[in-house]
């Protein structure tokens, strides 16, 4: 365990975030498996929360795109 005042913040700050990136994520993947039903609303709401996790960083840019692309094919073929 840290001893020094600012290293116990930076774990209660790390452990926040972390929980934050696992909501993050966990909607995205929520996001993505709904988007299987094929319904327009459904992929625009996933290619938004695989935007926001990208630009977050949370995901390569290559995976959002490869996302995106994926998402889009299942919609229009």
């Amino acid at each position: 365990m840290a001893n020094i005042k600012s290293a116990k913040k930076r774990v209660k700050v790390i452990q926040a975030k972390t929980l934050q990136n696992k909501m993050t994520k966990s909607a995205l993947k929520t996001a993505i498996k709904k988007a299987d039903s094929c319904e327009k609303a459904d992929v625009a709401l996933a290619i938004k929360k695989v935007d926001q996790a990208a630009s977050k960083g949370l995901i390569h840019k290559n995976k959002a795109a490869r996302k995106k692309s994926q998402l889009a094919k299942k919609l229009n073929g």
